[in-house]
């Protein structure tokens, strides 16, 4: 588990590299960088044109001009202030360099009179003169090689020059290794890939515009290697986790039959794709790691019950976890009619039970007789034993990542996992995040789901929206208000909701109730309870209710400010309606004028009801890092990568290093040991210590 001495030197203090003192080094760290590998990542972001011209009638200004000049006369400022100017001629024009605050016998040094200079810089037009105001570069002529004729521009911190982060980064591409291939040679020559070191060198020496760009070959590379190495990693952990023995566990159909047979529809082509996905998992003598992803109303539900009835009918367990007690007792209660359907029992365990109630469950538990609980975390504690879990259904997945995962197979000796999650991902970020499970997608609405009529409403139309509400809830319906989130402060929402929530009681009676951030989660689940139960026709909330609320009477979904939220946020809140019988509409309300992003974003959930197609529009407007929010999204950094414009990239990763690992599980291969060298370069040699253990 050494690293690979060829290495080495790239691996050095950043202060082995000419020009880099502790000082730089310390500022270094701030573009994240503390060894020379990590510069031969920080790429330029753009670069400069430095082509040689034959005179500044050449560009048109403001423009960077590399000339030959002549130089002339100079003329110093006669009041303290003023610029100090050298008058210079190319081949066919006269201008002036222009400084301040210069020392005249340091000018007089670096342009002496008469003599020949190549000069670089941005000319501009001044009193109809074209001067250039602190060249970049003044260099003696039999100098010219060391301007290159396109100079690539890097990201900065504070302490570091263009020049300095130049210089580093030429030092550490002298440190290149020889290092054998890592990609598929077959991917490479199709995709017209360089080698590593070729394409770090057209990155870092750009010969124009066109080697910065996103889709260029050796870009491409780079980012392939990124994203490959990322893939490789979580499929190791992957393997890993499935090393562990499963157990096959196969069930006779004949409890999942009675559920069918009990539903007034036929489930769709998607469920029933999942639902066979998951089975034949589950039948595998390998633990299953599956995400089942669905859009709001997919059906996720039916799919992960006929999951837990294959562990019952092959005689073991099942458990459902949810991450809050009002999500878990929703489950419970939709999950309820199907499991009288089977003929089999359910039970919710909550930090509610206490005594002797909890006593009982625990027992039954342990002894088998209850085959599937309804849970939140708490199941996770020392004293919940099962005789025979076989399966654990885990909902929404990002309070969930890797770690616990893996934590959760402790539990059962080996448990299999499905992680649902109810917000559609890009497949790239969904990859990116998820890469180490497979994953079944839910993409067809089961049929009687009737569609959502979502309209955009200006503020100032507000009258109409209460009065249009007031005879909604004359004919029995109920509705959702939401209010924006103001400021990062709780505080202020709260005012705003109950701003909000007192002219609706002032316009509708008291038939209005209010739920927010910062009321006692008692109050919180009481207003929640009311609403469920029809005593309440109108809720006035703050976003809580994002997440898994079901009231199929509710009809209307207003939503203030629509603009301030973003598309994923807009298509859950829009999700909590049209789950009955009768039509549904979603009014977003919205402040004129809107901005672009607003516009887009508004018409965008207003023409589609589609939450993958949202979330492909929701990546490129936002970026990846806020679309699943950065915070705990576990979402890897990538440096080079750009998971907006090289997406599809990924899949390829993940196919590829999925192939290397069943051809080559030890990595041992030549490939497999030109990977171990990539693993290191890109910091995921953790992984290794996976593969040397098992």
């Amino acid at each position: 588990m050494t690293r690979p001495e060829a290495l080495f030197p790239l691996f050095a203090e950043l202060e082995t590299l000419p020009g880099v003192g502790p000082k730089a080094a310390q500022a270094f760290t701030a573009l994240g960088c503390e060894r020379p590998k990590d510069l031969l990542y920080l790429l330029p972001h753009s670069g400069v044109d430095r082509a040689l011209r034959d005179s500044v009638r050449d560009v048109t200004p403001p423009a960077t001009l590399t000339v030959e000049v002549e130089v002339g006369q100079h003329v110093a400022p006669r009041t303290k202030g003023r610029p100090y100017r050298v008058h210079v001629r190319d081949r066919k024009l006269e201008f002036q360099l222009v400084f301040f605050h210069a020392r005249a016998e340091y000018l007089q040094k670096l342009l002496p009179t008469g003599q020949r200079r190549l000069v670089s810089g941005k000319v501009e037009f001044f009193d109809g003169m074209a001067q250039i105001v602190h060249p970049d570069h003044v260099l003696r002529v039999e100098e010219a090689a060391e301007i290159p004729a396109y100079e690539p521009i890097y990201p900065l911190s504070a302490g570091l020059t263009q020049k300095l982060v130049g210089k580093a980064v030429a030092a550490a591409l002298t440190r290149l290794p020889p290092v054998a291939e890592w990609i598929d040679p077959g991917l490479k020559a199709r995709e017209g890939w360089p080698d590593w070191a070729t394409s770090l060198a057209a990155v870092h020496q750009p010969e124009g515009a066109a080697a910065l760009s996103f889709t260029h070959p050796a870009r491409q590379r780079l980012a392939y290697d990124e994203l490959f190495a990322h893939q490789l990693m979580l499929s190791i952990a992957r393997a890993s986790l499935r090393r562990a023995k499963g157990v096959a566990t196969e069930g006779t159909g004949a409890l999942r039959r009675k559920v069918l047979e009990s539903l007034p529809y036929r489930p769709t082509g998607a469920q029933i794709r999942a639902v066979a996905e998951i089975e034949a998992d589950m039948a595998a003598p390998l633990r299953m790691n599956r995400l089942l992803q669905g859009d709001v109303g997919a059906g996720k539900t039916l799919v992960a019950f006929q999951a837990l009835l294959i562990a019952v009918e092959a005689g073991g367990q099942g458990v459902m976890m949810a991450p809050t007690e009002i999500l878990a007792r929703q489950h419970f209660e939709g999950l309820a009619p199907l499991a009288r359907a089977a003929g089999v029992r359910l039970e919710l365990l909550t930090g509610r039970d206490r005594g002797a109630d909890r006593a009982m469950k625990l027992e039954d538990l342990a002894a088998g007789r209850i085959p599937i609980l309804v849970g939140t975390h708490a199941v996770f504690q020392k004293e919940v034993q099962f005789k025979d879990l076989r399966l654990a259904v885990v909902d929404e997945q990002h309070r969930f990542g890797v770690a616990q995962r893996m934590e959760l197979g402790a539990k059962g000796a080996a448990v299999d996992v499905l992680v649902m999650t109810a917000t559609p991902i890009p497949r790239s970020l969904a990859l990116a995040t998820h890469g180490d499970m497979d994953v079944s997608v839910l993409d067809e609405k089961p049929a009687g789901r009737k569609p959502i009529r979502t309209a955009m409403v200006s503020t100032d139309r507000l009258d109409e929206v209460v009065d249009h509400l007031r005879k909604a809830v004359e004919e029995g319906r109920q509705a959702y208000w939401v209010c924006p989130l103001v400021e990062e402060s709780e505080v202020v929402d709260y005012a705003s909701a109950e701003e909000r929530f007192r002219s609706l009681r002032a316009a509708l009676g008291e038939r209005v109730g209010l739920v927010h951030g910062q009321m006692p989660p008692v109050e919180k689940d009481a207003a929640m309870a009311r609403f469920v139960a029809g005593e309440t026709a109108v809720l006035v909330a703050t976003t809580v209710i994002e997440v898994g609320v079901n009231v199929p009477n509710a009809t209307i979904m207003v939503i203030e400010q629509a603009e301030t939220f973003g598309l994923a946020q807009l298509h859950q809140l829009r999700g909590r309606v049209g789950r009955g019988e009768a039509a549904s509409t979603c009014l977003l309300l919205y402040q004129a004028p809107l901005n672009e992003t607003g516009r887009r974003r508004l018409t965008t959930i207003r023409d589609t009801e589609d939450g993958f197609r949202i979330a492909e529009e929701d990546l490129a407007m936002r970026g990846a890092g806020d679309l699943i929010g950065t915070a705990q999204s576990g979402l890897p950094r990538f440096r080079v990568a750009d998971l907006e414009r090289q997406g599809s990239l990924m899949a390829l990763a993940q196919s590829d290093a999925r192939k290397l690992l069943h051809d080559d599980p030890g990595l041992s291969g030549p490939r497999g040991q030109a990977a171990r060298v990539l693993l290191w370069l890109m910091d995921q040699d953790r992984a290794l210590r996976m593969i040397s253990v098992g």
